[in-house]
């Protein structure tokens, strides 16, 4: 069911979802969060559907704020608030109510936003492009307990990692970090078994990919060793080689859909590891709450310490040490105080461009 409300308010808006609940015959509905999407108008239809489908795990109000602050003084002055109400099967399994703030009025969202959310529910914000500098000092984000960016659909991913550095505070994330979360658990995996000490890594994958970056700055920080960053022609991340005494532990992903799994001593063997829609992604992030300390202590870890170095990157401890049995692939588990790495930026896809055509 869809309503639509022109040059309306909060109170309204909350009026409607309670009449549009109660015609579908669901008048109350077990939502457990509240989850807020800054967007724009292009890419709020892929945003609203992943949103959507996530909320079939976790039931959810979903709060798509559209700004339309109008190119002329005219239209800036003109605040207006439309919104777009949709319960039922457009709506996955909770409600959606899409926000399109005119005129001055976008530049205050959170007044909009702060009647609508769930009552002693959690809030989270997730900004799928243009996100703020600092997510935990944005008006919307001092609304929320958990606040989502995505490094890469940032013009310059790798330094949009630095930014989150910069900027971190508990509870933030990055879309770019949870693509990596099956690697991590495959290699933790794969170090809990029997082996001599590593003592170095290679980590392979596209150019201008947060999460290799992310990945490398986690098996230098959790292992204390040397990782070099190679450029590969993709999809995303592709492949990941520790070195021991022994040979190669080597997981090799090179279809974006079956990786291959090499340990010295064992038989290779072939493991599913699908790249995930951006659900699945979203999903995954709601599940937990609480400050993601792993994402902390990689994304700090050397980013701020970036160096050129040509066409590849490396993140590098300066004193290696026996890796740990468990390279901790999960939410809060302790980090060892590393030594920072240097890894070295490459031009944005805009700047190289740019450069190509002088």
């Amino acid at each position: 069911m869809k309503i639509d409300l022109v040059d309306t308010t909060s109170s309204k808006i909350n009026n409607g979802l309670i009449k549009a609940r109660r015609t579908i015959g669901t008048p109350a509905v077990g939502m457990v969060l509240t989850l807020v999407i800054v967007t724009d108008e292009g890419s709020a239809y892929d945003a609203i559907k992943a949103a959507s489908d996530a909320s079939r795990e976790h039931p959810s109000r979903i709060l798509v704020v559209i700004k339309r602050p109008g190119r002329s003084p005219r239209d800036k002055a003109t605040a207006r608030l439309d919104a777009e109400i949709r319960v039922g099967s457009d709506s996955g399994t909770g409600e959606t109510v899409l926000l399109r703030l005119h005129g001055e009025l976008a530049a205050h969202a959170e007044s909009v936003v702060l009647p609508l959310l769930l009552p002693d529910a959690p809030v989270v914000v997730w900004w799928p492009e243009d996100a703020p500098e600092n997510p935990a000092e944005h008006p919307l984000g001092r609304l929320a307990q958990r606040r989502i960016t995505d490094a890469s659909a940032a013009e310059d991913p790798v330094a949009a990692l630095e930014v989150r550095a910069a900027s971190y505070a508990p509870g933030d994330t990055d879309l770019a970090w949870t693509r990596v979360t099956p690697w991590r658990s495959m290699l933790a995996a794969a170090l809990d078994q029997k082996h001599s000490r590593i003592t170095a890594a290679v980590v392979e994958g596209e150019a201008y990919n947060p999460s290799t970056e992310l990945l490398g700055l986690w098996l230098a920080d959790r292992l204390e060793v040397s990782v070099e960053r190679r450029i590969s022609d993709g999809p995303g991340l592709t492949a990941v080689t520790l070195t021991t005494a022994d040979g190669d532990i080597s997981l090799d992903r090179a279809d974006g859909a079956l990786a291959e799994l090499a340990m010295p001593g064992q038989p290779d063997r072939r493991v599913a590891l699908k790249r995930r829609d951006t659900a699945d992604l979203i999903a995954e992030e709601l599940r937990r709450l609480d400050p993601d300390d792993i994402y902390k202590s990689s994304v700090k870890y050397g980013v701020k310490r970036l160096v050129h170095t040509g066409t590849a990157r490396a993140a590098t401890a300066a004193d290696p040490a026996p890796s740990p049995a468990a390279a901790g692939s999960g939410h809060g588990a302790a980090a060892p105080k590393p030594a920072p790495p240097a890894a070295a930026p490459a031009p944005s896809p805009k700047q190289a461009a740019a450069e190509e055509a002088k």
